[in-house]
């Protein structure tokens, strides 16, 4: 479990340093609140777990924090509909699933060979796709509304 902290740690610090901003305890603490909980969390949700455990930060620290996560690639903003913008952690090319009912995001993965055709001369670097619906829990009539 050390281990895992440790190089968690280094690899934070070697990308921010890679990217042109320097390692903090808040960014430290911010990405770790984006990897214990990975449920795409706004900005809003972010900062009060945040609170939690670093009682002094703030709304506006919380923010350039995910700025600078976003930067420097260790986490990709997600923008579905008109909603906050949500945070996820994970850096592997996948897809969204939002529960319409419950508000939940979950992360689709998909396989590597599974191509979407462009028009000639088209080169995709990433993907974006959000697929709407129930999640299984309100499928089953248990929401959480």
């Amino acid at each position: 479990m050390v281990a895992a902290a440790t190089n968690k740690f280094n690899a934070l610090n070697e990308r921010l340093t890679t990217s042109g901003f320097r390692f903090t305890p808040q960014r430290e603490h911010v990405y770790s609140v984006l990897l214990d909980k990975r449920d795409h969390p706004t900005a809003e949700a972010v900062f009060i777990r945040a609170k939690r455990g670093m009682p002094d930060i703030s709304m506006a620290t919380v923010y350039n924090c995910l700025d600078a996560l976003v930067k420097c690639g260790l986490v990709r903003q997600v923008s579905l509909e008109r909603g906050a913008a949500r945070f996820c952690p994970n850096m592997q090319q996948h897809g969204h699933f939002y529960c319409d009912n419950c508000e939940s995001v979950f992360d689709i993965d998909w396989p590597a060979s599974a191509g979407i055709a462009l028009p000639k001369g088209f080169k995709a670097e990433r993907f974006e796709i959000a697929i709407h619906g129930s999640c299984p829990r309100c499928g089953n009539g248990r929401s959480r509304n």
